[in-house]
């Protein structure tokens, strides 16, 4: 039998997620746990914002990539709004710099979607209770991302042209620099990734979630 004080102390949740039956399946799933209650729902990173701002909720779980307005944007503005807010990270994404924005931004806990109910559960109270929740595999690529070499604005740039399948003409043209420049920061680019040639780079930029198609 639950407890009066059960009831009254629930952990009020709020999941975000532009996929209905992602979304849904984890309202269902928290909502049969007797101290946890979903008490809204919103499909993007806009949503997030106004229903955090209505309902005050102890924890928010927030996919990354959703429109309107990504995870990571979401979770910068709620925190500058309210530094004590607490979110979870719940994506398929585990590229390390997904990771490391999410973290930057905010977010206390960074979860896959394939992972046990029970590790969901679990973070939650962790992180209701003040607690980073990072499983392994995740903090290790955190890791990976911490020693790697910061790319700068400009190769950044040039990194997106490069994944968009431009050739250093049209990168040169885009940027509105020399394609002498453009094969300087591509030599910088393939030093910082790692790799020997622009497919690589791309390929790379997209694992790492450095850059989003």
């Amino acid at each position: 039998m639950i407890s009066e004080e059960t009831l009254s102390n629930k952990i009020r949740i709020i999941v975000i997620d532009d996929q209905a039956v992602v979304r849904q399946g984890f309202v269902s799933l928290i909502n049969t746990v007797a101290d946890m209650e979903v008490i809204a729902q919103g499909v993007n990173g806009q949503q997030a914002l106004e229903l955090f701002r209505e309902h005050q909720p102890d924890i928010t779980l927030m996919d990354l990539r959703m429109p309107v307005m990504s995870g990571v944007d979401a979770i910068a503005k709620i925190r500058h709004e309210f530094p004590e807010a607490r979110i979870i990270v719940l994506t398929t994404y585990d590229g390390d710099e997904d990771i490391y924005r999410a973290l930057q931004a905010g977010a206390q806990g960074y979860l896959l979607k394939d992972m046990f109910f029970e590790e969901l559960e679990d973070a939650i109270r962790k992180v209701h209770a003040g607690a980073r929740r990072l499983p392994p595999v995740v903090a290790e690529r955190l890791a990976e991302r911490m020693t790697a070499s910061e790319l700068t604005v400009r190769e950044l740039e040039v990194l997106q042209e490069i994944v968009k399948g431009k050739t250093n003409k049209e990168i040169a043209s885009s940027l509105r620099i020399s394609e002498a420049t453009v094969k300087s920061h591509i030599n910088n680019i393939l030093g910082k990734l790692g790799v020997t040639d622009r497919t690589q780079a791309a390929t790379r930029a997209l694992q790492r979630g450095i850059v989003h198609l």
